[in-house]
């Protein structure tokens, strides 16, 4: 089936805005981002929280080796169980990442619903695992 020329010509002049729509979404959302560092966690990685915002998905936090954005190692569900959604983390990894997601489940879920809006009283409500 042929699109026809007007309607190629809509969608080429549409694609540039569409990418730079899908882009600025990435952007917020990684703005509406906190990392949460090991010293705070009891983790050996940071761990990255955010309200709901625009995401079509339930509750997720994502792990990264280091504080960058752009090295996320895997997203993980929060509810209504842990698991890995995205990426790769190592079973023991993954058993410390779901003892922090459920021992903090509340705090990160009134976070990511909007009950708690403040980022630094979400932050002050987050408990460490015991090493």
């Amino acid at each position: 089936m042929e699109i026809g020329w007007p309607r190629m010509a809509f969608c080429d002049m549409m694609l540039p805005m569409l990418l730079e729509e899908l882009l600025q979404d990435d952007d917020e959302a990684l703005f509406e981002m906190a990392n949460v560092y090991p010293e705070d966690t009891g983790l050996p990685f940071v761990v990255w929280i955010s309200p709901k915002g625009r995401a079509r998905h339930d509750a997720r936090v994502k792990v990264a080796r280091t504080d960058r954005a752009t090295e996320f190692v895997a997203s993980l569900s929060v509810r209504p169980e842990v698991r890995v959604m995205a990426g790769e983390l190592a079973a023991g990894d993954l058993m410390l990442a779901a003892q922090w997601i459920e021992l903090n489940r509340e705090a990160l879920l009134d976070y990511w619903d909007g009950v708690v809006v403040q980022t630094k009283h979400v932050l002050a409500a987050l408990k460490p695992i015991e090493s």
